[in-house]
C-alpha cells in the first residue's frame, strides 16, 4: 500500500452512483461520541460543584455526594477515551503548508466560498485547531484535577498549590467548554458533517467541496476519478 499522507487505511470509496465516502469506522465513531458524552457530564456536574447557583444540577447525577464522586471518576474514563481517540487521529492533525493559507483566507471560508481556498486533506486548520485545543486542555484539566483531588490524594499537594490548580483547572473548563461549543457550532454550520460521525461516511461532493486532497487521494488509492 502506498504511504498515506491524507487518509487513514479505514478511509476508502464505498459506491459510485451516487459517490458515498467512507470517513469514519464504527469504532472511532463510538470513541468520539463517549469522549463527548464525558465532555458533558463533567461539564454539568463541573457547574454544579463549581457554583452554590448550580448546585441544582446536581439533582441529575443523584445529589451533592454522588456529583462530587461521579466528577473525578468521568474525568479519567474522559483522559483514556480522548487518549485512544489520539492515537488514531493525530498523525492527520499534524500541521500542514495549506493550513496558513487556510487561516489567512478564514473570511472564505465564514463566507462559504471554498473554491478560493487550497485544496485541504482530511481535516483543515480549524479542525486541527480544536484537535489541539482539546488535547492541550484535557491535559491541564487531569493534571489540575488529580492535584486537587482531596479523597484519593489529600497530601499529594499543599494548600497554595491546590489553589492555583484549582483556578486554573476552573480556567481550563471554561476554555474547554469553549472549544467544545466551537467544535458543535462548526459541525452543525458545515452541512453533512454530522453525518460523518453518525453515519461514518460522507458524500462525494461533500468530500470534493471540503476536503478535496483526501478524496484524490482516495481515488489515487482505487484509481478512480476524483471529480465523478
Amino acid at each position: 500500500m502506498p504511504k498515506l499522507y491524507y487518509s487513514q487505511p479505514g478511509d476508502r470509496i464505498e459506491s459510485d452512483d451516487p459517490v458515498i465516502v467512507s470517513r469514519y469506522r464504527g469504532f472511532t465513531r463510538l470513541n468520539h461520541w463517549l469522549t463527548a458524552g464525558c465532555l458533558i457530564v463533567l461539564l454539568l456536574s463541573g457547574m454544579a460543584i463549581f457554583s452554590p447557583y448550580l448546585y441544582f444540577l446536581t439533582g441529575l447525577f443523584g445529589g451533592g455526594q454522588t456529583t462530587r464522586w461521579l466528577h473525578p471518576i468521568v474525568g479519567i474514563v474522559l483522559f483514556f477515551s480522548f487518549l485512544i481517540l489520539f492515537l488514531q487521529l493525530w498523525r492527520l492533525n499534524l500541521p500542514k503548508p495549506e493550513d496558513v493559507t487556510w487561516v489567512e483566507n478564514i473570511g472564505d471560508v465564514i463566507k462559504g466560498d471554498e473554491e478560493k481556498l487550497p485544496e485541504i486533506g482530511k481535516y483543515n486548520a480549524g479542525q486541527k485547531f480544536i484537535f489541539w485545543a482539546m488535547a492541550g486542555l484535557i491535559i491541564v484539566l487531569i493534571g489540575t484535577g488529580v492535584g486537587i483531588w482531596q479523597q484519593y490524594f489529600p497530601d499529594l499537594t499543599s494548600i497554595p498549590v491546590r489553589r492555583w490548580a484549582t483556578l486554573i483547572h476552573s480556567l481550563a473548563a471554561v476554555a474547554i467548554i469553549l472549544v467544545f461549543i466551537l467544535h458543535v457550532y462548526a459541525a452543525i454550520w458545515t452541512r453533512g458533517t454530522i453525518r460523518a460521525m453518525t453515519r461514518g461516511t460522507v458524500t462525494g461532493g461533500w468530500a470534493w467541496r471540503h476536503h478535496r486532497k483526501w478524496l484524490r487521494e482516495l481515488a489515487g488509492r482505487e484509481k478512480r476519478d476524483p471529480a465523478k
